[in-house]
Formats: structure tokens, sequence, C-alpha cells
């Protein structure tokens, strides 16, 4: 039978939200797990039922950034932080054209934002989007269920959907598509090829390189990290051929974040063994480290829960320097952890496990010795997130350096991070 948790958020903080008055905060919302685990709250956003993997983020801040990048499409996103929507949201820090949660799980709304920059509440996006929230549940119970039972599916109904019986509400959320087996990158690339030029981004002079960048659910500040340090990208279709990779005529290849299986990301591992067979160099981040994984022939697997947040600690090996980094990825490479070893495709030599997690040894990154390649789990563009990790858009351009010209070349592009 489902499991009804009451809510324990306390009266205090519903009484006070109830000062302002909105219709949502009389409008009841129910969260279903699919193993029966029910929580009752109240709308946020729009109304309706939404569907999806429900998971759990870790940071404190950045909720918008959180929201509109797409390695989330189809998941329902539990706050972990207990107060959201401080600061309202704008136009400047969403990370893509749209908010790509599939529903959003947060103990306190604020009531209104409180902040210079802001320009209207996460409220009234999600309303303005139609994506479907609860508010006023306990984020803690439900991150603690996740931690020990798994990911799963889930669904939030609200309004007239909340109003079905336990059971229509269960057999709804079993009867949704699980995350194992989605192909998801191109429901959330982009159409159209597109250019983020240097000169845009402060940088003052011609481009040192050029790069062709496949949109695999790419976050706005990824290619603004590249411009800023003289890189002009070309961002690509995920359905990209290399003649379209080649047409762009690079000097490097990149491929991005995404969301879905990376085990059906056939098409992409594809094109990345046609770019490496051609020794153009490649980095790849988060699901861009999956299929270069993949491509190596390696194999992936499903985490239990997954790392999202924008605190999760990784060891650079090659330096022994610990970085606290922004991530977002339900599936990891399975590669062996220690020395150098030859790559299961044996035509790309040797390879190396580069970056580990330091909560549970996850495979964080990958290094290849005799090809120019390399590539990790995790988000290096800071947005939201840490800086630590900026100098891996350096290390790509030294690479591209010295395969350009065949000897080292170390750039002095480093730039500030600037979100």
């Amino acid at each position: 039978m489902p499991r009804v948790e009451s809510k324990t958020v306390t009266e205090t903080a519903t009484a006070k939200a109830e000062t302002a008055a909105p219709a949502a905060l009389f409008t009841p919302a129910v969260f279903v797990l699919e193993d029966g685990r029910m929580f009752r709250g109240t709308s946020y956003g729009a109304q309706g039922t939404a569907l999806g993997e429900a998971v759990f983020a870790t940071g404190m801040t950045g909720y918008q950034e959180t929201i509109t990048d797409p390695s989330y499409a189809r998941q329902l996103v539990v706050q972990t932080a207990p107060h959201i929507g401080n600061t309202g949201v704008n136009s400047d820090d969403a990370e893509s054209r749209r908010i790509w949660v599939a529903g959003y799980i947060v103990r306190d709304a604020a009531r209104r934002p409180s902040n210079w920059r802001s320009e209207r509440s996460l409220d009234e996006e999600l309303v303005e989007q139609g994506i479907v929230g609860i508010q006023g549940v306990d984020t803690r119970a439900i991150t603690r269920h996740l931690r020990e039972h798994k990911t799963m599916r889930a669904g939030i109904f609200s309004g007239e959907a909340a109003r079905a019986t336990d059971k229509e509400l269960l057999d709804a959320v079993l009867a949704s598509a699980p995350m194992e087996g989605a192909r998801l990158a191109e429901e959330v690339s982009v159409s159209e090829a597109y250019v983020v030029d240097p000169q845009d981004h402060g940088w003052d002079g011609e481009p040192r390189f050029s790069i062709a960048a496949i949109d695999l659910g790419i976050k706005a500040m990824t290619p603004v990290r590249f411009a800023e340090r003289g890189v002009r990208v070309h961002v690509l279709p995920a359905t990209s051929t290399l003649e379209d990779v080649k047409a762009v005529n690079p000097d490097g290849f990149f491929m991005s974040n995404g969301p879905g299986d990376p085990a059906t990301a056939d098409t992409q591992v594809k094109l990345l063994r046609s770019v490496l067979d051609e020794k153009l160099p490649y980095f790849g981040i988060c699901f861009g480290n999956q299929i270069l994984g993949r491509a190596l022939g390696f194999g992936t697997y499903k985490l239990r829960y997954g790392h999202r947040g924008i605190n999760q600690p990784v060891l650079d090996r090659r330096t022994g320097k610990v970085e606290i980094t922004s991530q977002n990825h339900g599936f990891a490479v399975d590669a062996p952890l220690d020395g150098a070893t030859q790559a299961p495709e044996e035509r790309y030599g040797r390879v190396e496990v580069s970056h580990i997690s330091l909560n549970d040894d996850v495979v964080e990154g990958l290094a290849c010795l005799d090809i120019p390649a390399f590539s990790v789990q995790y988000h290096p563009e800071a947005a939201a997130g840490p800086h630590d990790a900026a100098y891996l858009f350096d290390r790509f351009i030294d690479l591209m350096a010295v395969t350009k010209t065949g000897s080292e070349n170390t750039t002095d592009s480093k730039t500030e991070d600037k979100k």
C-alpha cells in the first residue's frame, strides 16, 4: 500500500507562506515515488501532472542555472536547500533557451524575490513555462529516502490531478518511462548550428583557435568560457556528421554535457571515433566523458543516486590537487581506476583515469596517452558552481597548440571566471 508522509516542514513555515496568500498555497499537490511513498504539500508553479526520474540537487545557490540545465531533462529535481526562489530569476542566468526539469520539488518557496537583478519570481517563471512543482514538503526526508533506495520514477500531481486515488497516482508513475534506455540528447540539442565569437566576450584580437562543439545539452556558459580565451566555437546539432565537423575546419572537437543514457548514444560514439581517427584534439565534459569512454571501448552504468550539486570533491591525479566541482550525472564510465591501461578499442592506445570522485571513487575523468583526447565527468564552466576546474579550458587550448605546432606551447589565456 502507498505510504503517505505527513507534512513535517513545520506549521510555522506554512503560516508564513500563507500571509502572501497566492492561490497555489491552497491548491493540494502530492509527490509520489514508484515504491509507493507519498509526500503531500501544495502547488508550486504550473498545475497538472509531471512524470520523470526523481533526483536531488545539493547546491545552496544557482537554482536558475539548475532548472535550465538540459542535463535535467525528464527529471523531477528535489532541491536540498530549504529556501528556494529568494533571488527570483532573470534573463542573464539561464543556461539554455528554456527550463528543462520535468518538475520541481522545494521545501520553503520564497513569498517574494529580493535581489537587484531579479526580473520576476521563480513561481511566475515556472507557471510561464508550464513546469509543475510542489512546495511545503520535507525535502530532507525525500533526499534521505532516495539516497537509501536509489533514484526512481516519480510524479508530481497538483490541482485536479491530485484528486485521483492513491492507486491511480501510483499507477501513473509506474507507467512512466525509466531513465535507463532514454535517448534525450537529440531532444534538447539545437536544430541549427551557431557560432560564439571571442570578440563578443572580451577577447581583443583574432581568434587563436576554432573548435566544433556538439550540443548534446550544452550549457550557455561553456562556449562563453572558450570565447573568453580566444576560441571561436561552432556549436553543432547532436546529429552532426564528420562532414559537418570538417566543414567548419576546426582545430579541436568538443562534446558537451547532456541528458539520458549514454548506452543509447551510438550515433555520437561513431562520430567521436571518426574524429579520434583523424587525430583531432578532443575535450568532453559530462555526457562527453561517457561518450569518450564508450568510444574507447569501455562500458557505462547507472549510479545509485548520481552526483548533482556544486560541492562535489574530485582528485586530479596529475596534479594531486582536490577540486570542488559542479556535477549533474546519473551514469558513469566503467574503467580501471589504477594506472594506464590499453583501451579495449586498441587503435586508440593507452588511457588512464585522470580524475576520481573522493566520495565514492567514481571515474571523473579520462586521459588518452597516445592520442590527443581527454574528458571530465563534471562541469568546469562554473555556472552555477566553484571555479576550481576552469583550468581545463586552458588545458584543451594547450593540447590544440601542441597538436598544431608539434611542440610545447603553454597558453597565457587564463581569464577570470565572471559568473
